[in-house]
């Protein structure tokens, strides 16, 4: 065990997280370089694309240090997102030390502060590293400052890095082996390991990936999982080093994965605890939760018979994304699709992008919605995330929604312009402080359905960029719900409904209305679209109806002639609009989703 060391690197988006994983990995030479490329820790087309890590991955670096021995480093990847913080904090329980890594150009960010949060929960040992010193625009003084101020970290221990250019990388990996402090557990007692993430394999079920910390794990044990109980034999234990690497044990500090015929990722709970079945440990690791969908929003296929690939598409998704909910859902204008659960706003991007590019489907997804809790006029608690299940508004006694608690760091001209975002989105103020002269970090309350929308894109389109954004949920508050409904032509379109507070409404009607307005096709008739709040129309568009000139042929006479034509025209499209069907195009429903982001 002295000769192991377990670490993460932690960092807010695009601080080059990823490219400094890629240079370890090199310099620990598990790799031929005709087999590397960059992002060799991120295996999806999209997280290449986005820049962004999505699924966390593990590997262990071999390193010959300059005490002559070498030591088996363990790095431990973790996704950068706030909606995988999770994810990020059951990686953190399984290390012993982190690099904090910060932009020399960008400085200090919302999510460096989150993430070094949750390793100090976690009793990490800290080591601050500035990164992409090599760019022109790096100013590393104002940096150092930001460390020792924002951070309280002290500023002359930050190492010197270019990961792009491969600069004081074995400095580095010198300080891990130095200052992190080697694992702790004893081999001898009863197994207690933590699962801090899982994959599923098409042939061997799911790859539990797992850090142990008391103990050690054979193939032809029987573990136990603590949460819900379910036992399993194992089959294959080992490593990670780019490829599986199978062993013949796994001992306590190390970290590894385990195959026990495990047919679905769902069946494992990250965070959860692994002991034998025969020789259980005394009690599970602390910080095991359930994780929880907090946006919803339904999935239809473009063309109806495409439901069967949908589904098929959805369930093989589910098996490598346990975070995913769904069940069958239906529309009278849509036909049949889900209702899926998503942990934020990129996380349903990811699944919309996986489905449409790693299965070829063309999907429509309604307007997101979150969580509402309804207390009923009888007494009963009703949990409401589809406008479709939303009761008659007598029967609803109060409605409650959730809030956050959002952190937002900006530089110190555009705090007029956060904080009028802030309250047209039903903000309340809790604090501000100054990180630096320049910089200061604003805490806000937010209903999370105003984030739900356009929330991020527009903080950074008023600080030109600079403004960085973290969150988390804290409770559920009073709120006056109401349900929108779209008609076209008189006809309620059950897909457009959305619930709204009722402030925001109209607003929000009138926009769908007029993204509606130039989408719907002109037809022989006027057709009318409108927002409305049960029986009271709040907003009106309408699309003008092509007209034949049926006075071209008076010419010179009285003007009743003209009259008379035109009355009887006018008595035919109203006739004709009584039976006339509205054909709805797809790009409507896509137009009314992108109505905020515009």
């Amino acid at each position: 065990m002295k000769n192991i060391r377990n670490f993460s690197i932690i960092a807010h988006i695009d601080h080059g997280k990823s490219t400094l994983s890629d240079r370890l990995i090199q310099t620990a030479d598990i790799i031929a370089d005709r087999d590397f490329h960059d992002q060799l820790l991120d295996t999806m087309d999209i997280e290449r694309e986005r820049g962004i890590t999505i699924k966390s991955q593990t590997v262990r670096l071999p390193y010959k240090a300059k005490d002559g021995k070498t030591y088996f480093l363990n790095l431990i990847d973790t996704p950068g997102h706030v909606d995988f913080s999770y994810e990020v904090s059951r990686a953190l329980k399984s290390c012993e030390g982190a690099l904090l890594l910060v932009d020399a150009s960008q400085g200090v960010e919302a999510q460096t502060l989150a993430n070094l949060y949750l390793a100090l929960e976690n009793d990490l040992e800290i080591i601050p590293v500035i990164n992409k010193i090599d760019l022109p625009s790096a100013d590393i003084e104002r940096v150092k400052g930001q460390i020792e101020e924002d951070l309280g970290l002290d500023p002359e221990t930050a190492l010197m890095v270019s990961a792009k250019e491969g600069i004081g990388i074995d400095a580095i990996l010198e300080r891990v082996v130095d200052q992190l402090p080697p694992p702790v557990g004893d081999p001898d007692a009863p197994l207690k390991a933590l699962i801090f993430d899982s994959h599923y394999d098409p042939f061997r079920g799911t790859v539990v990936h797992i850090r142990i910390f008391d103990g050690t794990l054979r193939p032809g044990d029987t573990i136990a999982f603590m949460s819900n109980k379910a036992v399993y034999k194992v089959e294959e234990v080992g490593i990670f080093q780019l490829v599986r690497i199978p062993q013949k044990v796994l001992a306590a500090g190390e970290v590894g994965y385990i195959i026990a015929g495990i047919k679905t990722v769902s069946d494992t709970s990250i965070g959860d605890t692994i002991t034998l079945k025969n020789r259980r440990c005394d009690r599970p690791l602390s910080g095991f939760k359930e994780t929880k969908p907090v946006v919803f929003s339904s999935i239809y296929p473009v063309a109806s018979d495409e439901y069967q690939d949908l589904a098929a598409a959805i369930e093989k998704l589910k098996l490598n994304d346990a975070s995913l909910i769904y069940e069958k859902d239906t529309s009278a204008a849509l036909g049949f699709g889900f209702r899926c659960g998503f942990l934020g706003l990129l996380h349903l991007e990811v699944v919309q992008e996986r489905l449409e590019r790693e299965y070829d489907l063309s999907l429509i997804l309604t307007a997101p919605s979150v969580r509402y809790e309804l207390q009923l006029t009888d007494g009963e608690t009703l949990i409401v995330d589809n406008p479709a299940l939303y009761p008659d508004p007598m029967e609803i006694a109060m409605a409650r929604e959730p809030f956050i608690k959002a952190s937002i760091m900006v530089p110190e001209k555009y705090m007029g312009a956060v904080m009028k975002l802030c309250m047209e989105r039903r903000g309340i103020q809790k604090t501000y402080g100054y990180l630096t002269s320049d910089r200061l970090e604003m805490v806000f309350e937010l209903p999370l359905a105003e984030v739900v929308y356009d929330f991020y894109d527009k903080l950074k389109s008023v600080t030109q960029g600079y403004g960085s954004f973290d969150y988390e949920v804290i409770e559920y508050r009073e709120t006056d719900l109401a349900k929108l409904d779209i008609l076209i032509n008189g006809e309620r379109v059950d897909a457009l409904s959305q619930l709204v507070h009722r402030e925001r409404a109209v607003e929000r009607a009138r926009t769908a209305c007029d993204k509606l307005k130039e989408e719907i096709p002109r037809q022989m008739f006027k057709v009318a679209i409108q927002g409305a709040i049960g029986g009271k129309i709040i907003s009106r568009s309408t699309v003008s109806a092509f007209r034949k000139d049926v006075t071209a042929k008076c010419y010179g006479g009285d003007i009743t002639r003209k009259r008379k034509l035109l009355e009887k025209q006018k008595k035919g499209k109203k006739r004709m609009k009584m039976v006339g069907q509205v054909e709805i195009p797809q790009s409507a429903f896509l137009s009314v989703l992108k109505a905020d982001k515009d």
